[in-house]
């Protein structure tokens, strides 16, 4: 596998991932929210929430992250069933040490993606840092990988696909899916 990185470890990172988290706003959407009428609407890209239910499939568990509540944040984290749901204004590292001691993983198996300053303190901790190609200087100087696409628009399936590929699951992915 060919992976143009800064980190020369990206793929024994991307081997001990056994969890994978993420910010929403920015990183499963392209920043957009679209207020008036009954309520909000956001843009999800439809690859990003297959690469999840991907890792999903492999036994890897999913965790969104937000510091923005949003009913179409839930709505969509219900669709795709994400194992982990927290929306709290802050508290994004609490949050992830909260989903480990119910998980019993550490933070060397987390994969954290995300996008701007809130998420400094978990892209810090994290086994595989990740930030999108839109994301703000100092989250792209925090972690191990930057992804080619940018947030909402491909840039969580750029990764999942990463994470099988190193952990030799993508191809039984696929047979399952051309059988």
């Amino acid at each position: 596998m060919h992976l143009v990185t800064r980190h020369p470890s990206l793929v024994t990172r991307l081997k001990c991932v056994k969890i994978f988290l993420c910010d929403v706003d920015g990183v499963l959407t392209d920043a957009s929210v679209f207020i008036g009428g009954k309520g909000e609407i956001k843009r999800f890209n439809i690859l990003d929430g297959l690469g999840l239910v991907l890792l999903r499939r492999v036994g890897i568990k999913i965790g969104w992250i937000s510091s923005r509540p949003s009913p179409a944040t839930k709505l969509r984290a219900e669709e795709l069933k994400i194992d982990f749901l927290v929306q709290q204004k802050n508290g994004k590292v609490a949050a992830v040490e909260r989903i480990l001691a119910r998980t019993g993983f550490t933070w060397a198996q987390v994969c954290y993606m995300g996008d701007d300053v809130v998420d400094l303190g978990v892209l810090k901790r994290a086994g595989l840092a990740v930030a999108v190609a839109n994301g703000v200087t100092e989250a792209k100087a925090a972690a191990h990988y930057e992804t080619k696409a940018a947030g909402g628009h491909g840039a969580v399936r750029e990764v999942a696909e990463m994470i099988l590929k190193a952990q030799n699951r993508w191809a039984a992915l696929l047979a399952d899916y051309a059988a």
